[in-house]
């Protein structure tokens, strides 16, 4: 009773949010369900189906959820007759019900309703009864509020939503147990309109947006680049009932494509595990174990520590056990096989000559883009998918699943949380030579922004080092957004270090000799590709700390302790790595979605993901294969990283 309870309430709150097409009701004494459902234009039966759980006997007090009712276009009617009068008949001898009722052009049942002693009493000779007289009327017959529909491949919530011409919100309060994802085949409440008002959605020119808080068609227009009467034509309706937040518009898929979406709700794919079967799957990575000399325990981990390949792939590995492990404690058991590639193309190679890859539920692995291509093309005709945990690349292979977004996409989502900052500014950026493309980049989203570059010698060749009068000069008073965009850790401090000097208020003089003058600035500092050079020792976190240094980043790791990290440190005696916490999420992921699905494909870019440090929400990728979309925008505040934008 708890669980209905609890349920109930959380169902209220939704409903009474959504307030378009729920409303409730509290039963008092004189209630039934015939006179509620009369009060407010609905069913019973309406009623009986959005509250399963209520009693033969309507207990006082219990709230019902209750259906606005449903505008049909054509009503229907129908005949009933109505009770006017009655009249006075006098039984003779051996008249009989039949005959009376025959008489009188009414039911046998007529005649017992209106003389109520005849269903336990014989008619009698000179009996006195009462014969009903009808006339015939017309009513409108109450269309039912709600109805079934079955869901049908590849319908999200968006689209039944849109198709019914409802929110999400309402949708789900509708269904109060929907999980995230829906199945085909499953059945939902929808209302009850015409098949002819049902919005149509096949259309694979246009997709589907979710009108967001405070979002008018101003706001769209700047979002989507689609004016209000476009809207309006492509979704009926919206002219009379305005924009309502959580509302599901059609738009062309064109707009779509440069906007980072809310569009795919958050999964827990934990509560829908229904695939319970073992799963197999293979782990291909650079171990490089035939060059480690386990002879000498210091002298393998030394050798470990050194060579980027082996480190990277035993702290993954570990991750990838400490999922197993999570995995199995959720009813999912795991049989996984572990192979070598040795960062080598002809040993992967070796390694698809040598075993049967078929019969794995995937591939996980191997770190390079040459290796993983090599392993996807070699096992495309068979469907088995190859998941790349680290490297980023051009795929044309269909099996192929990138679960790093790529640079170019991670950039695109910088600019655009950085195109959102309303406050007046100038933009300023800092480059050197071999970033010059991500450098044009930025100015093709801030066309006003000046560029200053490293210096060269006279030889031409780069110096790595800006002087300070450039840079000085290049910023005015008040605000100003500085993208650096760099791989050479040198400049990166040269730069940052110069800046965090010119923030705030600082004395300058425009020539020699003249009056120094008091000039205020507020700096910010972003780059679309944070690199080894951000985070090398001759970097200062103070420095970037006081420039409020924004950046993308697929991993957002939390300074509070997890459970994941304390069983970590427990089990190998180390606390994790952000590779360690990588195999963990993604291996998991991996499971649970078979778990859920049954397939790694199944509903692989309908939902979202996220777990400690990583989020997964999946696209196909326009040269083949799939690609990972999700990150986070980050920043530098008082020492510590912070979460600014998912």
């Amino acid at each position: 009773m708890k669980r209905i309870f609890l349920s109930t309430v959380l169902f209220f709150c939704v409903a009474s949010l959504t307030a378009q097409v729920l409303r409730t009701h509290t039963i008092d004494t004189k209630d039934t369900l015939e006179t509620i459902a009369q009060r407010y234009g609905v069913l019973p039966e309406d009623i009986s189906a959005l509250n399963p759980d209520i009693d033969d006997v309507l207990s006082v007090g219990k709230i019902l959820v209750i259906p606005n009712p449903i505008e049909k276009k054509t009503k229907e009617t129908k005949e009933i007759q109505e009770l006017v009068s009655y009249k006075v008949h006098r039984v003779k001898r051996k008249e009989t019900l039949y005959r009376i009722a025959e008489k009188y052009k009414i039911s046998v049942e007529d005649i017992k309703k209106h003389n109520q002693r005849l269903y336990s009493s014989p008619l009698q000779f000179k009996d006195k009864i009462y014969i009903p007289k009808y006339k015939t009327k017309t009513i409108d017959l109450v269309p039912k509020a709600v109805r079934r529909y079955t869901v049908l491949p590849k319908e999200g919530k968006w689209r039944v939503a849109y198709k019914f011409g409802i929110s999400v919100q309402e949708l789900e309060a509708l269904n109060p147990n929907l999980n995230s994802v829906l199945q085909a085949g499953q059945k939902l409440y929808v209302p009850n309109i015409d098949t002819d008002q049902e919005q149509e959605v096949s259309d694979d020119r246009y997709g589907f947006y979710k009108v967001l808080p405070k979002e008018g068609f101003y706001r769209l227009f700047k979002k989507l680049g689609v004016r209000q009467e476009v809207l309006e034509e492509l979704n009926p309706g919206l002219v009379e009932k305005g924009l309502i937040v959580g509302m599901v518009l059609k738009v062309p898929n064109s707009s779509l494509a440069s906007i980072d979406l809310e569009a795919i709700e958050e999964t827990r794919l934990a509560d829908q595990l229904r695939f319970l079967r073992p799963k197999k799957i293979a782990l291909v990575l650079p171990f490089k174990a035939k060059s480690v000399h386990f002879e000498s325990d210091q002298f393998a981990r030394q050798q470990i520590q050194r060579d980027g390949y082996i480190r990277i792939s035993t702290e993954f590995y570990a991750g990838v056990e400490m999922a197993l492990d999570s995995a199995k404690r959720l009813g999912v058991s795991t049989d996984l096989d572990v192979f070598d590639s040795e960062a080598d193309l002809i040993a992967t190679n070796r390694l698809l000559r040598n075993n049967d890859f078929s019969k794995y539920d995937f591939v996980l692995g191997p770190l390079t883009a040459l290796n993983s291509n090599s392993l996807a093309e070699a096992l495309q005709s068979k469907n088995i998918a190859v998941i790349s945990p680290f490297a980023n690349f051009d795929s044309s292979k269909p099996n192929l699943i990138q679960s790093i977004p790529n640079d170019n996409w991670m950039a695109d989502k910088l600019l655009r949380y950085a195109k959102t900052d309303s406050i007046p500014h100038q933009t300023l950026v800092i480059s050197d030579s071999k970033s010059l493309a991500r450098a044009q980049k930025i100015r093709s989203f801030f066309p006003d922004a000046v560029l200053l570059n490293s210096q060269l010698d006279e030889e031409g060749q780069e110096q790595y080092y800006i002087k300070f009068e450039i840079v000085q000069k290049a910023l005015k008073a008040g605000r100003t957004v500085v993208f650096l965009e760099t791989n050479n850790e040198g400049f990166a401090s040269n730069v940052t270090s110069m800046l965090n000097g010119l923030n705030g208020v600082t004395m300058q003089k425009n020539h020699p000799g003249k009056k120094e003058y008091e000039i205020e600035r507020e700096l910010i500092l972003m780059t679309t590709n944070r690199n080894k050079a951000f985070m090398g020792a001759n970097i200062s976190n103070t420095d970037l700390s006081g420039l409020n240094f924004q950046f993308p980043s697929v991993q957002f790791y939390s300074e509070e302790l997890s459970d994941f990290e304390k069983a970590y440190n427990a089990r190998f005696g180390i606390y994790p790595t952000r590779y360690a916490t990588r195999g963990f999420d993604l291996t998991l992921d991996l499971l649970l979605r078979l778990a859920a699905y049954d397939s790694i494909y199944e509903q692989l870019t309908s939902i979202e993901t996220k777990y400690l440090e990583n989020k997964f929400k999946y696209v196909k990728s326009q040269n083949g294969g799939y690609v990972n979309q999700s990150a986070y925008i980050l920043k530098y505040e008082n020492l510590h990283v912070v979460k600014v934008q998912d």
